[in-house]
């Protein structure tokens, strides 16, 4: 699929007038038990929110952020697909922490059982699954935490090492007498050596990180770390940022077609949005958002803001009442109507009270149209919470073949809406097994051939704001039966073509 300019998107529009609209699906409100962010200044930011199955059921569970109150576990207990989703506290005392801001599901020691990286407004603890939805502390890794206010996080595996490196973004530099204004602090990074982890390097400098991502951007096979900062409390000269991930990692710059730009970075959500196999990426901030393509004619890092062009800058709320920008935070690419084509999930909300901001800001639901626009539905679709959103996840949570939706508010209690589209396409579920140490294969690429087009997917943990997912990779097929499916492992190697058909929930292994 060419890659559409702003011209070149306006002459394809002119050119389908009467496209049909996508279909909007229905979104229903899931009862849950009371689960509020809450705290002080220290969490105005964060309040991510975990999904992952942690039981071995399939069905994924959640782990929100709570703040200064205790953070939760809510396992999953739908009955069956199809059935109304349904879920059942269940926090073991170790994961009943205070002072959570978000957490990020991962297998860590490669035994298959997921585990959990929580950021916290202090130590930040990596947490071993023991099954059935028990953990404890790792205690044999030689990770040491510091007393930070860590708010972003993402982790890869590189080359054949035993345990995976992992990234903290930390936020401000909460005791300094000075702070906040110009204390952010670094990204701190754990990179194995041998069966435990180095000491932390930190990347510096830092301009107060709220989401990170591991990415092999250019699909050479090393993958690099992206960094959106929050402008509101930068030091001059901060921006937006992307480290090389070479044995001394180091920051790309203009020289190697890095494009310098600041935004009060929130969220990042990573798709290849036209087929051509490279990850684009959507930012969230406050005031606007940014959909940016990758240019992979380039040999550099190289993004184009198309954000205008498509339709996608969700800078004021589309009801409400309130015309003051618009604060994105969590961002996902998902088919939410299973028409082939992926769609943009964002939580609002205003940090606190910020009185150039808007105080009623509702999620947005962004669906794409076939000439690759977007249209809010939010309204329409029933997502339009006026709550102070912060963490989100848009996964099939009840293994139906459509994406659902849970959102974590700041000071409100944590929202769930179950997907109950009934005219919606066909659907793929796509699981994927890793050799260990890499048991979920992250940073593969799933390569699928749609009709005429072409659609990649890269395996990653972080992104988001504060939280993310780990499981099934949900894609939507439209009205394909059939589709064929390959894809690259994290090692190098490609597995054959295969045809699958639809509407299943499928294994691939390594």
């Amino acid at each position: 699929m060419l890659r559409p300019d702003a011209c070149a998107l306006a002459l394809l529009m002119l050119a389908h007038p009467a496209q049909a609209e996508p279909p909007v699906p229905e979104f229903t409100p899931v009862p849950i038990a009371e689960h509020v962010y809450d705290g002080g200044w220290e969490h105005y930011v964060g309040g991510g929110l975990a999904v992952f199955d942690c039981n071995g059921d399939t069905l994924p569970d959640l782990y929100a952020a709570g703040g200064a109150n205790p953070a939760q576990l809510f396992v999953n207990a739908t009955a069956e697909p199809d059935a109304s989703l349904a879920f059942s506290p269940q926090t073991p005392p170790a994961l009943a922490l205070t002072g959570v801001t978000g957490a990020y599901p991962l297998d860590i020691d490669g035994d298959g059982l997921g585990d959990l990286a929580i950021l916290r407004a202090g130590p930040d603890v990596l947490m071993r699954g023991l099954g059935q939805c028990q953990f404890e502390p790792f205690d044999t890794l030689g990770f040491v935490s510091g007393d930070h206010w860590t708010t972003a996080f993402s982790a890869t595996w590189e080359g054949d090492n035993a345990l995976p490196t992992l990234a903290f973004g930390t936020y401000v530099d909460r005791t300094d007498p000075e702070g906040p204004f110009g204390t952010c602090d670094d990204t701190l990074l754990f990179r194995p050596a041998g069966a435990s982890y180095a000491p932390v390097q930190r990347l510096s400098p830092g301009y107060c990180a709220l989401s990170l991502l591991f990415s092999d951007w250019n699909r050479s096979g090393r993958a690099d770390l992206r960094v959106s900062n929050d402008r509101h409390y930068y030091v001059r000269g901060g921006q937006e940022q992307m480290w090389a991930m070479e044995a001394a990692p180091r920051l790309y710059d203009a020289e190697d077609g890095w494009r310098e730009y600041a935004l009060w970075g929130m969220g990042i959500a990573s798709r290849d949005m036209n087929g051509d196999g490279f990850q684009d990426v959507y930012l969230t901030s406050m005031g606007d958002q940014k959909f940016q393509l990758q240019t992979p004619d380039t040999d550099g890092p190289v993004w184009e803001d198309v954000t205008y062009g498509f339709g996608t800058t969700a800078h004021r709320p589309y009801t409400g009442g309130d015309g003051r920008p618009s604060t994105g935070w969590h961002a996902a690419f998902g088919d939410v109507n299973n028409d082939g084509r992926d769609d943009i999930f964002v939580t609002k909300g205003n940090v606190e009270q910020m009185p150039d901001a808007a105080q009623k800001d509702p999620n947005n639901l962004m669906l794409q149209r076939a000439d690759g626009s977007f249209v809010e539905v939010g309204a329409t679709a029933g997502i339009d919470s006026l709550h102070r959103g912060r963490g989100g996840a848009l996964v099939d949570l009840n293994r139906d073949g459509l994406l659902d939706i849970a959102v974590v508010n700041r000071r409100a209690p944590l929202e769930v809406w179950q997907n109950t589209n009934s005219a919606g396409g066909n659907w793929l579920l796509l699981r994927l097994k890793g050799a260990a140490p890499n048991t979920h294969a992250i940073g593969a690429f799933v390569e699928m051939e749609l009709g005429d087009r072409d659609v990649s997917r890269e395996v990653t943990v972080g992104g988001g704001h504060a939280g993310g997912d780990l499981g099934a990779l949900h894609f939507g097929l439209g009205p394909h039966a059939r589709v064929r499916v390959r894809v690259n492992w994290p090692d190098g190697s490609i597995s054959d073509w295969q045809t699958v058909a639809a509407n299943q929930q499928i294994t691939l292994t390594q």
